[in-house]
């Protein structure tokens, strides 16, 4: 089985991003396994239009009479979609959230999408622009991307400033209205913009900030409970540094509006309390007593640090890995090294005889892997996706443009991947898998897979032993299948034009075994069975 169950998310597959609240991209479901090379017709697939910013697709449990829905947050609506057939049955307009902005319209998203489309296999720097213009016009600035579905059908989002709940007017009606149940502002004390957020075993929302803070929410808003990460706050000998904000403030000069904050990226929780999150060169494991926070080493709390050569820490959401309370279990993570390493910490009490690894900066590391994408000599490689975790393999995916414009800056290659990954000279390539050898305590590379995934989040179906991912073939977005256990391909499906850019978003399978992933202005569905 792939990890724990929390009985207060909705009862899917998909409840939260990246899938359960352990945060491993991977199910024990059987998804669907192209023939070979298959170009998908137009009923081949189902695609629905949403408008700007719609990664996420969170699945319903079951309403009276069994049916389900799939709940998607964008940038100016959210929306709730039939499970079987992507069509909308409710929206609830953002556009208050941004009084200054228009709200954008279909055709607006149809241009944006063609005009990535144009020249893909030439050297003109107008789809450069074209690209900028959109993360400009419809990315800056997002928010409430990490979101979870409540089994009582209730979204929680957490927005830059505050915790907003959306419910059905009549939550035994899939086709209800959708309304804001509540809000909850952040207090003036806790500093920083919400990033991540999940649900401990007893039902509470747990927080964090790019500053540094963690916030434990009931689910109806009625008490909260709030603390700093270590770290975040230093004595220096002249009183106390903020390290967190000055850490905000420097990325912030040196890298724009990226996110790139003290804490980058969303939380994981196990089935025991703990919460565990990665600030700029440490991961942490906070313990959640029932009723406060604890740092305390004898609650099970630890800090770490890991190899950040970049000092932009990590860009992963960690994962969990083990479920046997008496085997091996451990954090992963993908390290801040120019190069990122797949980390490996382990998840409970360090092994007496266990020795500190090589180039490793704490003992609590378990494994360090390279992730070269096969080639040693790889001077950088840096990834934005969650390692994928199933079984005792860990993987991750190329992030780099295979090239840049002399005048874009650095901090722009991503715009490149994810927004034109699809183009010859900037398509990277590559799929890196790790895996722990329980007999021999040590992390194995288990195979190097010469396919490109540009910007999606990869997804493990352990019923089909395949892992799936966004990719690109000839100027065409695809979704490609490589066996988990060898590497292999397995075969692909061409789906078509930017439409089915994940930019960024996840694969993953809906209650019946179906590839469903979000795009950048919508939803597609691939129409095979297992």
């Amino acid at each position: 089985m792939t990890g724990w169950r929390n009985p207060f998310l909705a009862d899917s597959e998909n409840p939260i991003a990246h899938g359960r609240c352990d945060q491993r991209d991977s199910t024990d479901l059987s998804g669907p396994v192209p023939d070979g090379a298959e170009v998908l017709a137009e009923d081949d697939r189902q695609y629905t239009w949403l408008g700007p910013g719609h990664f996420g697709g969170l699945i319903s449990g079951p309403y009276p009479g069994g049916r389900r829905t799939i709940w998607s947050n964008g940038r100016e609506c959210i929306a709730k979609l039939d499970h079987d057939t992507l069509e909308v049955l409710a929206t609830y307009d953002l556009s208050h959230e941004r009084p200054d902005e228009p709200s954008s319209t279909q055709a607006d998203w149809e241009a944006g999408v063609a005009g990535l489309d144009e020249g893909v296999h030439g050297h003109d720097d107008a789809p450069v622009m074209h690209a900028a213009d959109l993360a400009a016009r419809f990315m800056t600035g997002l928010d409430g991307v990490y979101a979870l579905l409540d089994h009582e059908h209730t979204l929680f989002l957490g927005r830059k400033r505050a915790v907003v709940a959306y419910a059905e007017a009549d939550r035994t009606d899939p086709c209800s209205p959708l309304v804001e149940l509540a809000r909850w502002e952040k207090p003036d004390g806790i500093a920083g913009s919400f990033v991540g957020v999940n649900m401990t075993p007893d039902g509470r929302l747990v927080l964090s900030t790019d500053h540094g803070w963690l916030v434990s929410l009931a689910r109806d808003f009625s008490d909260h409970v709030a603390v700093r990460l270590p770290g975040a706050v230093e004595s220096d000998g002249h009183g106390k540094r903020d390290v967190a904000a000055e850490h905000c403030v420097r990325m912030e000069a040196e890298r724009g509006n990226t996110g790139y904050g003290w804490v980058r990226t969303s939380l994981c929780c196990d089935a025991d309390g703990g919460v565990y999150a990665s600030s700029a060169d440490h991961t942490h494991r906070v313990a959640w007593t029932g009723d406060r926070f604890s740092f305390d080493e004898a609650d099970g709390a630890w800090s770490a640090p890991y190899r950040n050569g970049t000092g932009r820490g990590s860009g992963t959401t960690p994962s969990l890995m083990g479920d046997d309370p008496g085997g091996d279990r451990f954090v992963v993570i993908g390290d801040g090294d120019e190069v990122v390493n797949i980390t490996l910490f382990w998840r409970d009490a360090i092994p007496d005889d266990w020795e500190c690894l090589p180039g490793a900066p704490s003992r609590r590391i378990a494994g360090l892997g390279p992730a070269h994408m096969g080639d040693p000599e790889r001077p950088e490689i840096q990834t934005e996706q969650s390692i994928t975790v199933a079984g005792w393999g860990a993987m991750t995916v190329d992030n780099e443009p295979a090239s840049r414009p002399d005048w874009l800056p650095q901090r722009g290659a991503r715009l490149l991947c994810f927004f034109l990954g699809h183009h010859d000279r900037f398509r990277p390539s590559g799929m890196h898998k790790y895996e722990w050898d329980p007999e021999a305590r040590t992390l194995r590379e288990a195979w190097v897979a010469d396919v490109a995934s540009p910007n999606s989040v990869p997804y493990v179906s352990l019923g089909a032993d395949t892992v799936y991912t966004c990719g690109t073939r000839d100027g065409r977005w695809t979704i490609e299948a490589v066996d988990w256990t060898t590497g292999e391909p397995r075969g692909h499906w061409v789906v078509g034009d930017s439409r089915f850019n994940t930019l960024g978003a996840g694969v993953h399978l809906d209650g019946d075994g179906r590839i469903v992933f979000g795009n950048a202005f919508g939803k597609t569905r691939i129409l095979r069975t297992p």
